[in-house]
């Protein structure tokens, strides 16, 4: 389940070299104004309807790495990379909206082009201090949650993975439930915005590398508070979320750690857990006069709840922080760069002593932690057609999947 839910234990280890150099290209168009359609009554009747609009975008990558499997099978090269959307909202009023998005993806073992609903929404504002929304809201979580499926609203390819890990995106970007939210003015001293939400998760395990089943969110809440300063551009501010997980490992993983001494004898069938998550994210962003400055530190707690001692944990703190800058040198061209840092576990940085996260309780080693440098060139084609072309150096393995590289601890992983 990405970097939010701990893997369950696994029993192969090898030793494969893997990578840490992302370079990746993507090509991407889409309507970025809007289609606008008039209800035929409405012509009928000489009125003007309000206009419903329509965007969406296409978008296809390429990702090599010079080792280990990142995202896809990317050692040999991967075109397991693409994403289309398409969206449409409409005004039923002056108070009220509603929205939805049909969304499809492929990257690596995700997706597999299998298309659904990313969000709908019906959203009333009373005022602009209160407003409400319902359905499968976007969740309001740091600077770039909301707008982390829309690739050409910033100039990375990958926002940074230490606190928008993509493998995540799929039930980190919306919730299904209710949202309060509203903007109050402070007059000289700017304005505050605020987000209350609270709701579900349906996850589809047939959509992630997680070897668990039964996958259930019985329940998520949270808020974002963001401070706009009266400098102009500067915003600052806070979230925080918190979630659970419910599944079970399966029967047959159960009785092949059984085999292994893993787990004791007496267990049948398929072992229930739970995961109770606490996220937190503080944020700072400059963005005026073509210059954008970010900033970001995260911590996310998680712990497994179980009746058998061998998989219940007390619970772990992950560390995750970035500093990102961009500048739009020209209409076309638009540069960028960031430098991203996960540490699995906040009071064991360097991966040296005995780990729950680990099979076994080996330390982590490289997989502790992972330090990601990007650089991004942005080329604007035109008003439709983005080209991006980026590259990443990375040291440490914590942030690597172990499925995707054949099932070896990330502490056997390639380190650089």
């Amino acid at each position: 389940m990405g970097n939010l839910a701990p893997n369950a234990p696994r029993c192969q280890r090898t030793n494969r070299a893997a990578a840490a150099l992302l370079i990746a290209a993507v090509l991407s168009a889409g309507s970025l104004g809007s289609s606008r359609a008039r209800a035929d009554e409405g012509e009928a009747s000489g009125e003007r309807a309000l206009p419903v609009e329509v965007h969406g975008f296409v978008s296809q990558g390429f990702i090599k790495t010079t080792a280990n499997n990142y995202l896809a099978e990317s050692k040999r090269g991967s075109f397991e990379f693409s994403e289309v959307a398409l969206n449409f909202s409409k005004n039923l009023s002056d108070r009220m909206r509603v929205g939805m998005q049909l969304f499809t993806h492929d990257l690596g073992p995700l997706g597999n082009y299998r298309t659904r609903f990313d969000w709908f929404y019906l959203d009333y504002r009373f005022w602009d201090w209160l407003g409400v929304r319902a359905g499968r809201t976007k969740l309001p979580y740091g600077l770039y949650n909301e707008s982390s499926d829309i690739d050409a609203a910033r100039v990375p390819i990958l926002l940074p993975q230490s606190v928008y890990p993509i493998s995540n995106r799929d039930f980190l970007l919306a919730q299904t439930g209710a949202e309060l939210y509203g903007n109050v003015p402070l007059g000289a001293a700017g304005a505050l915005e605020y987000r209350l939400y609270g709701g579900t998760v349906f996850f589809d395990t047939s959509d992630s590398t997680t070897t668990l089943t039964n996958v259930s969110v019985p329940y998520m809440f949270g808020g974002r508070l963001m401070w706009q300063t009266p400098l102009d551009g500067l915003q600052v501010g806070g979230s925080v979320q918190k979630l659970r997980l419910d599944a079970e490992v399966p029967a047959a993983q159960v009785a092949q750690l059984q085999m292994t001494g893993a787990l004791p004898a007496g267990i049948m069938g398929a072992l229930p857990l739970r995961i109770p998550a606490l996220l937190g994210v503080a944020s700072a962003e400059y963005n005026a006069q073509d210059l954008l400055v970010a900033a970001e530190y995260s911590r996310w707690r998680t712990s497994i709840e179980s009746s058998v001692p061998a998989f219940a944990t007390e619970g772990s703190t992950s560390e995750r922080f970035y500093l990102m800058s961009s500048y739009h040198v020209r209409p076309w061209f638009s540069p960028g760069v960031y430098y991203s840092v996960l540490f699995r576990d906040v009071s064991d940085r360097r991966g040296r002593r005995a780990s729950s996260l680990q099979p076994g309780g080996a330390p982590l080693g490289r997989g502790a932690y992972q330090h990601d440098l990007a650089v991004t060139l942005r080329f604007d084609i035109n008003a439709n057609w983005i080209v991006k072309l980026e590259g990443h150096r990375m040291h440490g393995t914590g942030a690597l999947s172990s499925s995707l590289n054949d099932n070896a601890s990330t502490s056997t992983l390639t380190r650089d």
